[in-house]
């Protein structure tokens, strides 16, 4: 019989139940019994839901109560010094909040300013933020729990049979950095023996199937890493536990020669996503190896084509022991929200189309039992399906031709600045005035619950347009007020009118629709509800222009308008599928160049065009990833470039490693760059440094994930690291990201402090 099976579920819970949990814990309103019994009825409903969806193979140990690759590296023991952890000991909740969130000043008995968190950078290419282990050359591991096995007995005790999931050891070490520079990879032999350890105890408690989790098998291995797989699964094997081995996120490609000899017992193909895959591993795989057909897309919101599908595992039921077949999504349904069936306010075609985590449980057991028992004995499900992808092709509400007109009429020169970078500087400095090493903030502001509960009053229709605005002006105005006293040098207007940075410009543009209730976890309790980008993108009228207006007329100082750019529209958005990528990307960046134009012809200066999600995007496999970068770079060009040169164009990036992109971030020609780098101590300017980045950058000095705020004497210090790696005339001043989810409290000191430490460092540059 072939296996509905699935590798992972959304752990936030219904209506982010664990996000009020963790956020209760942190405010000193539950205790640690408390939020350990939230996390477990989580985990418990999630198992149920899967059973009653007819999963086979459910997970287990796929739950976290921050991130999974930091309750790898706490199991391990991998965890620096400075947390309050000793060998031998199991870790406590304080220490592993302390690693993801960082500690104030008293927290964990330590003296000075607290620890600051790890780094936190993107899980591959997706919007899910993992915590970085720190490790070193002397590293030594230990197993301070059995995760997975902890959680195989939670389920038991609810009378469920599970498959564990585990990190694999050679994703745990690519993910991880060392502080002193050597290669993870050579800790291999000392983490080997307690990743059998787990499987021998999952064994011995009568586990039959571990899942482990290596998705560096997707990306582009060099012979050293193959060695260390075929070595590290060599080591590994542990009968009588069958182990399933899964990758996803792209084709696995030139590994699979090196992976289908390995002695595991299952395979996992992402079919969505690496489908190049399927035909080698048919040809090629022993016959014994399960195969484990990742068909239902986990990174999106759209019913599965179930016929197309069910005739892909038809095809591999014919050539294998369908008991040895397993249908599954094509990674975890981590990516996608929870049930589509709490949504009430979509158009009607748009919601028959949509299959969110629940739904897609259906699908997979579905296509199971149409592969035992044929097509009709599924025949409603597959008429369904029929009907969705039908209503979707055939809706008004989709294509308009006005769009695909203007898109067909861009010309390269669209996408040009007039002047080039030097010419622009020395327009802008004369325009703006700026002192030495400038500081401002990245946009948002604190959302306080106050301007949350009035956002919603609003939306509600409990109070009226002229009570709303009043109020929001209100805001506005203490807000520059305060940035003058301080003296931040180019200011912001603090975004209190906007609920999301994709969200806020996706309700102002047609082809967009939103959720009630879709969200999706970022990282620990911080959860976002992707739009559902469905028709043809375009502007309908003027977006930001009203609220920054009304900021700089407050002030004579710089107002900085605040955008988000295409490409994180697009990578932050649920994106049609019957078009190409990029195709949508232009027509939003179209959109948004009509907005820049209508700001500078209302003398705005400073426009901010924010991609943090550039990098993001980029295929794993360096064949694909120069036709992304062309049409990803072009698309922010397009919204940049109707501008005169006395026009200071920003965009910010952060948590991820853009080492490798550094040529295509150059030739987004922003006149200034502002990245995340305080996790990593300024670290990411080493490649601007080696690659003679040409434009102004400004580094965060503070880092906005964690409570704790830095003194100016440690903010001083990063930005004179910063000066070993860019010219003093490049650097700006500011903090990592934006200080939406920050408190006024936080945010008051460390931006006084940030201000201090730029002063301090001008008359260091003087002296």
């Amino acid at each position: 019989m072939t296996i509905a099976s699935n590798l992972g579920f959304p752990r936030i819970g219904h209506r982010r139940a664990l996000k009020t949990a963790l956020e209760s814990f942190w405010s000193g309103q539950i205790d640690a019994s408390a939020l350990h019994d939230a996390a477990h009825a989580i985990m418990q409903k999630h198992w149920q839901i899967q059973r009653s969806a007819g999963i086979g193979h459910i997970p287990s140990s796929d739950f976290t109560l921050y991130d999974h690759v930091l309750d790898t590296a706490m199991m391990l023991g991998a965890v620096p010094p400075g947390y309050g952890w000793k060998p031998g000991e199991k870790p406590s909740l304080a220490q592993y909040f302390a690693l993801a969130r960082g500690t104030h000043e008293a927290a964990c008995g330590h003296a000075g300013h607290g620890q600051a968190a790890l780094e936190m950078t993107k899980w591959f290419d997706t919007n899910y933020h993992y915590m970085v282990p720190r490790l070193h050359a002397g590293q030594r591991f230990e197993l301070t729990e059995n995760r997975p096995l902890a959680a195989y007995r939670q389920a038991a005790a609810h009378g469920l049979r599970t498959r564990p999931v585990l990190l694999g050891p050679i994703s745990f070490l690519h993910l991880s950095k060392t502080d002193d520079g050597s290669d993870a990879l050579d800790l291999l032999p000392r983490l080997l023996p307690l990743y059998h350890q787990i499987l021998a105890e999952l064994a011995q408690e009568g586990v039959s199937w571990v899942q482990i989790d290596e998705p560096i098998l997707a990306l582009d291995l060099t012979s050293r890493q193959r060695d260390a797989i075929t070595l590290a699964y060599g080591a590994l094997a542990c009968p009588p536990i069958e182990i399933l081995l899964a990758s996803y996120f792209a084709p696995m490609g030139d590994n699979l020669p090196t992976i289908l000899a390995l002695p595991v017992h299952g395979l996992h193909l992402d079919l969505c996503r690496g489908a190049a895959d399927l035909t080698p591993v048919l040809d090629h795989a022993r016959p014994d190896l399960a195969l484990s057909l990742g068909l239902v897309d986990g990174r999106n919101i759209w019913r599965t084509d179930l016929r197309a599908a069910l005739r892909v595992a038809q095809q591999v039921a014919a050539r294998r022991d369908a008991r040895r077949v397993l249908i599954a999504p094509s990674c975890s349904l981590l990516h996608v929200p929870l049930d589509s069936a709490l949504e009430t306010k979509l158009p009607a075609v748009l919601h028959q189309s949509l299959a969110f985590a629940v739904q897609k449980l259906r699908e997979i057991a579905d296509l199971a039992k149409g592969v035992d028992e044929g097509a009709s004995s599924i025949a409603l499900a597959l008429e369904a399906s029929d009907r969705a992808i039908a209503g979707l092709r055939e809706s008004e509400d989709v294509h308009h031709r006005a769009v695909a007109d203007r898109l067909a009429g861009l010309s390269q020169d669209m996408a040009q600045r007039r002047s080039g970078y030097a010419t622009r500087r020395m327009v802008q400095q004369k325009q703006l005035g700026l002192p030495a090493f400038p500081t401002t903030t990245i946009g948002s502001l604190p959302q306080t619950a106050e301007i949350r509960q009035l956002r919603a009053a609003h939306a509600r229709g409990e109070i009226d347009d002229r009570s709303y605005d009043d109020a929001i002006a209100g805001r506005i105005a203490q807000a520059v007020s305060w940035q003058e006293d301080i003296g931040i040098d180019v200011l912001v207007h603090g975004e209190f009118e906007r609920n999301d940075m994709v969200r806020y410009f996706g309700e102002q543009l047609a082809g967009f629709a939103f959720t009630q209730h879709g969200w999706v976890q970022s990282y620990g309790s911080r959860c976002v509800a992707p739009p559902i980008i469905w028709g043809d993108v375009a502007r309908p009228a003027p977006m930001t222009l009203r609220w920054t207006l009304y900021a700089q007329s407050l002030t004579t100082k710089p107002m900085k308008a605040m955008l988000t750019g295409p490409v994180t529209i697009l990578q932050w958005s649920f994106v049609r599928e019957d078009i190409a990528r990029e195709t949508v990307c232009k027509q939003i960046a179209l959109a948004l160049r009509d907005e820049v134009a209508d700001l500078e012809a209302a003398h705005i200066g400073i426009i901010q065009i924010d991609e943090p999600a550039l990098r993001e995007g980029l295929p794993l496999r360096r064949a694909e990833q120069a036709a992304y970068l062309s049409w990803a770079v072009e698309s922010f060009r397009l919204t940049a470039s109707p501008v005169a040169d006395g026009t200071q164009i920003h965009t910010h990036m952060c948590y991820a490693d853009f080492n490798d992109i550094l040529s295509d971030i150059a030739a987004l020609d922003a006149d200034v760059i502002s990245i995340e780098a305080t996790r990593s101590r300024m670290e990411l300017l080493d490649g601007f440094a080696t690659h003679r980045y040409p434009n102004d950058i400004g580094p965060g000095v503070w880092d906005i994930h964690s409570p704790r705020v830095p003194e100016p004497d440690e903010m001083l210090g990063l930005l004179r690291r910063a000066l070993t790696r860019i010219e003093p005339g490049q650097l700006w001043v500011n903090p990592d990201c934006g200080l939406k989810t920050r408190k006024w409290e936080e945010v008051r000191p460390a931006l006084v402090n940030m201000v201090s430490a730029a002063k301090l460092l001008r008359r260091e540059q003087t002296a």
